[in-house]
């Protein structure tokens, strides 16, 4: 006899009730996107069918640092080594591969379909990426040791060049972790950046937002707003709040304020 989830037992192990097969909701299927890059390559971006971490999204912010990093191609991906925190579907990863960056870890928090999502699409990009190209998908919770992720890179790095945050900063209960992970990876050298992009989805809040970057400032990190963007459409129609608000992504460069470098 094999038990199921719901099923209630009598005192000698009999089933006294049992859930119908289709009592539960069967769980969402993957969905797929499709981004073209600005230097032609087609990407099919898997997301997990259904995920508490929203995972199932392509989101805008992570589309537009996208277009960020192709734009600045030759100071934040060539050669570069890049980390980025709560990637989803890991779209800007896997472009900073193709575009040549020197090595590329990926991270989202280690939840099994989260890891194995992001290197499906590592995989499936495989066509479009170089032999030489180095990216790989591991699990993250912010603010734990940044050991295994420091571990992936060559021998003589002590830490990434070009860190990617997109739409991470809704998590509000999340910033200081977020800052501790920033701070424990990103090279100590003047052109390391941290770029965090983001949308105000709960306009409501955004002043809790905006507050991470108190927290980075008092952190010893540099801020600059360097993007502002209004999308053509909203990403939740139906949810409440200042519409421009929600269809804008806005992002900012972290840098390190004070190096001692002479």
């Amino acid at each position: 006899m094999s038990l199921d989830e719901g099923d209630v037992l009598d005192g000698i192990g009999n089933i006294i009730f049992q859930e119908p097969s289709d009592y539960y909701p069967r769980p969402k299927p993957a969905s797929f996107e499709s981004k073209t890059l600005q230097t032609g390559e087609v990407l099919q971006l898997r997301l997990v069918g259904h995920d508490p971490l929203w995972g199932h999204h392509l989101w805008n912010g992570a589309q537009v640092v996208t277009d960020y990093l192709y734009d600045h191609v030759a100071t934040l991906v060539h050669g570069r080594t890049v980390l980025e925190l709560g990637a989803g579907a890991g779209l800007p990863s896997i472009a900073a591969a193709i575009w040549g960056a020197k090595q590329v870890v990926v991270t989202d928090y280690p939840d099994p379909d989260l890891v194995q999502n992001m290197q499906m699409n590592i995989e499936a990009a495989k066509d479009v990426l170089a032999e030489s190209a180095n990216i790989v998908a591991k699990g993250h919770v912010w603010g734990a040791s940044t050991d295994p992720l420091l571990s992936c890179l060559s021998p003589g790095y002590c830490g990434f060049d070009t860190l990617i945050l997109a739409d991470l900063l809704f998590n509000h209960s999340q910033h200081a972790a977020l800052l501790s992970t920033i701070q424990s990876t990103l090279i100590h050298l003047p052109h390391a950046r941290a770029l965090v992009f983001f949308t105000p989805y709960t306009p409501w809040k955004f002043d809790k937002d905006m507050a991470f970057f108190d927290l980075a400032r008092k952190g010893g990190f540099r801020v600059e707003k360097v993007v502002e963007k209004v999308m053509d459409k909203l990403m939740f129609k139906d949810d409440r709040g200042d519409e421009l608000l929600r269809r804008t992504v806005f992002g900012y460069e972290l840098s390190y304020e004070n190096l001692g470098f002479d």
